[in-house]
């Protein structure tokens, strides 16, 4: 009987018994895979581009190492995914908290209006961001038309019933710009005659509609909005849409001359819609104090739900600015000159309002 012959336990042939199936070759120093004369021999890559893998790599991966060939994206995904994800809520609950501490202990601050950038940026913003983005689907054109730095009175066409319009374009303003500036709205008396509104409102940085606080705010360099139609505009019949009413004295023309300020007309299409009124209840809006009293297709008859406004596709247009830095400092005194700077900025106002709604297709698409 002739003597057995001994098969290796790790040989590759004891595996399958055919003589044809390729070895699988390691790729370290020194395996058994290499050639006879000691050096490694070449490994081709599998028809998928990718190679194949062998217990090196296998064992090499628990250090964290990387096939060269393997995207970018599969050594984040997998198990770091989620650990970087876990990070970023983490880091967001820690910042909550501490902006959360911060609140309680009064570790902020507030300029002298009263202004509240943090409470702005992380709360006001972010609760107007979605009703901007998603509900009215804001369209905003000519952005680069307000300066990266530097005061500038912006003054915008006022209607909606309720002011929604000037809080959307304090989010399009910030959101928009690429100094993410904000806006300081002037409001009127009766906002900071309301409970709950009046403190939220200086939080956000609206001041009284005074030329002292806007010349202020314009001197310190901020971005001043201004709408002059104001509650002539906002509660006007919805048969009136789109057709400004007088811009007052052309005091917000006086107050850009005296801080050398630009002026920049704003026209916003889609406010009109929210609310259409078709009616006013005077003798009850007297009873309240309110300017007037709207009645619309479905309020008061829907109770709260009728104060649900409509969701028309807004578009917002900055046109270009009027510089007032080159006249003399007494020209805010003179009438003539505030009066025809004042019908230039309401027309260039209303033909942009008419150019935008011949554009729109829809009021709600």
């Amino acid at each position: 009987m002739a003597d057995a012959k001994v098969i290796p336990f790790d040989d590759d042939r004891s595996r399958s018994g055919s003589a044809s199936r390729p070895a699988r070759r390691r790729t370290g120093a020194g395996s058994g895979g290499g050639r006879g004369d000691g050096s490694t021999a070449p490994v081709s890559a599998l028809p998928g581009g990718r190679l194949p893998e062998s217990p090196s790599s296998l064992s090499d991966g628990v250090e964290g190492a990387q096939d060269p060939q393997q995207p970018q994206e599969e050594a984040v995904g997998g198990v770091g995914a989620p650990a970087d994800a876990g990070g970023g809520w983490d880091r967001r609950i820690a910042g909550g908290l501490a902006f959360l501490r911060r609140r309680v202990t009064g570790d902020y601050e507030v300029d002298e209006f009263g202004y509240d950038k943090e409470l702005t940026d992380q709360v006001l913003m972010s609760a107007l961001r979605p009703l901007a983005d998603k509900y009215f689907r804001v369209e905003v054109k000519g952005i680069e038309n307000i300066p990266s730095d530097g005061g500038a009175l912006i003054v915008a066409n006022h209607s909606g019933t309720l002011p929604l319009d000037g809080l959307m374009l304090q989010v399009a303003v910030h959101d928009n710009h690429p100094a993410e500036r904000h806006l300081r709205l002037l409001a009127a008396d009766l906002v900071f005659h309301l409970p709950v509104v009046n403190e939220l409102a200086r939080k956000a940085g609206h001041t009284l509609a005074c030329a002292e606080d806007a010349q202020r705010l314009l001197e310190l360099g901020e971005i001043v909005g201004v709408m002059p139609e104001g509650f002539k505009g906002i509660g006007k019949p919805f048969g009136d849409r789109y057709k400004l009413q007088r811009f007052g004295r052309g005091g917000f023309v006086s107050t850009a001359l005296r801080a050398g300020a630009p002026i920049v007309p704003c026209s916003i299409v889609g406010a009109e819609e929210i609310y259409p009124m078709i009616g006013n209840a005077k003798t009850l809006a007297r009873l309240l104090g309110f300017p007037y009293f709207p009645i619309t297709p479905t309020f008061p008859w829907l109770g709260p739900l009728g104060a649900v406004p409509l969701p028309t596709k807004w578009t917002i247009q900055f046109g270009e600015p009027i510089p007032t830095d080159g006249y003399p400092p007494e020209a805010a005194e003179d009438p003539m000159l505030m009066f025809n700077l004042t019908d230039q900025v309401r027309e260039q106002i209303q033909h942009t309002l008419y150019k935008l709604l011949v554009q729109r297709r829809s009021v709600f698409f």
